[in-house]
């Protein structure tokens, strides 16, 4: 936060139109804004369901002891999640599954990377499954409609193969850890499941809601929020406010993870910046004058994403080439929404869903190198050659 400021007090001290520079500002302050009350009401819903346990529905369905299958499942399982959900919340609930499926620590930090891995994938070709996608999507850089359509194989088989390696590292079956039947009775099996599929069914309209009205879709996030704030009402009217209280919009908003908001806010009042004193146009003509490969250029920025947090690449990419020079769902827009989705995997800190199975697990940084980062590495190059491939024959 501090960086954006001192990025926006810099350049109204040293420049003579101070109008201008405040103009800017607001400007690039109503964009921001689309992002975070989008992301607002994304996590609030989140929560949400968590509170009154809707993932258990799909959770308690996985019986199977065995490695191998279990490993496809989980695998599954955390792609399609993450496309509804996003990756960091649906890398939060597939840890948490796994932590009650599996004794062993060494199997369970193998499982924790399939995790990392699959749950990037999973949000690279869904305009609501990354912030990254998500700013692409409200910036008017792609549509939801073609991200799934372009990205949705190469996606797939950035999964597929890390997890085709990984399976030869896996045998016989898992042992469960000491169960503790500990049912607190929070929620009944009835709320339970409306308060879940509501709330999946909310976002699963949110991209049909912008196409029909054409408003953004921090609009159709928070119509969802305010329908789903009654239905909790609703099911809760009975109970007193102390019985209540857990399961209601202002607990969820004092669970959500409020610090990242203001984090993305920061960075990208930085980025916005840097675009209006025009750095990242500077910057553009130098990569497009040295690299000059297109697919190349794309690729590097993927792979930085595994080191440098892929919000700020892609807001830096969206101030470097206009929509001018590359129009919706160019070519160059899908594949960068792919390539700085997955190329964080290669690193347990280059998303947010590796930064957070970290602190769970606490995963050793040196552990996932040696161990996961070749597999997301040949996931990634896999889905990108597939990418290019398919945009060359269709």
């Amino acid at each position: 936060m501090i960086t954006g400021v001192v990025c926006w007090t810099f350049y109204i001290v040293f420049t003579g139109n101070k109008d201008l520079v405040v103009e800017n500002l607001l400007h690039h302050l109503g964009g921001l804004s689309q992002i975070l009350f989008f992301l607002l009401g994304a996590m609030t819903i989140v929560e949400l369901i968590d509170a009154h346990d809707g993932f258990e529905i799909i959770t308690k369905r996985i019986t199977t002891k065995n490695k191998k299958k279990l490993l496809w499942i989980i695998g599954l399982l955390s792609f399609f999640l993450s496309a509804v959900l996003d990756n960091l919340t649906t890398a939060i609930v597939m840890i948490s599954l796994v932590r009650k499926l599996i004794a062993d620590k060494h199997d369970r930090l193998l499982f924790a990377g399939c995790i990392v891995i699959t749950a990037n994938a999973g949000g690279a070709w869904s305009p609501i499954g990354d912030v990254t996608t998500t700013m692409l999507w409200i910036g008017g850089q792609i549509t939801a409609g073609n991200i799934i359509l372009k990205l949705i194989l190469p996606s797939l088989v950035c999964m597929v193969v890390p997890l085709t390696v990984m399976q030869y590292f896996l045998k016989g079956e898992v042992q469960k850890p000491q169960e503790k039947f500990e049912d607190s009775g929070t929620t009944n099996e009835s709320h339970r499941k409306i308060v879940f599929f509501t709330g999946i069914t909310i976002f699963l309209l949110v991209p049909v809601f912008k196409t029909l009205t054409h408003l953004p879709p921090f609009m159709g996030i928070l119509l969802g929020l305010g329908i789903l704030w009654i239905v909790v009402e609703i099911l809760h009217s009975d109970k007193d406010e102390a019985d209540r209280k857990n399961y209601t919009v202002a607990y969820a908003l004092r669970k959500i993870d409020s610090s990242s908001i203001l984090f993305f806010l920061g960075i990208l009042l930085a980025i916005a910046a840097l675009e209006s004193t025009g750095q990242l146009q500077q910057l553009a003509r130098v990569m497009d004058d040295k690299i000059r490969n297109q697919n190349l250029i794309v690729m590097t920025i993927g792979l930085f994403s595994a080191v440098v947090d892929n919000v700020p690449l892609v807001a830096a990419s969206m101030g470097m080439y206009p929509l001018q020079q590359y129009p919706t769902d160019h070519y160059f827009w899908i594949f960068l929404a792919y390539c700085t989705g997955t190329g964080g995997s290669v690193l347990i800190i280059g998303s947010a869903a590796g930064v957070a199975i970290m602190g769970i697990e606490k995963i050793d940084f040196i552990w996932y190198l040696k161990r996961i980062s070749w597999l997301a590495l040949i996931g990634y190059f896999a889905g990108a050659i597939v990418y290019i491939l398919q945009e060359q024959v269709l």
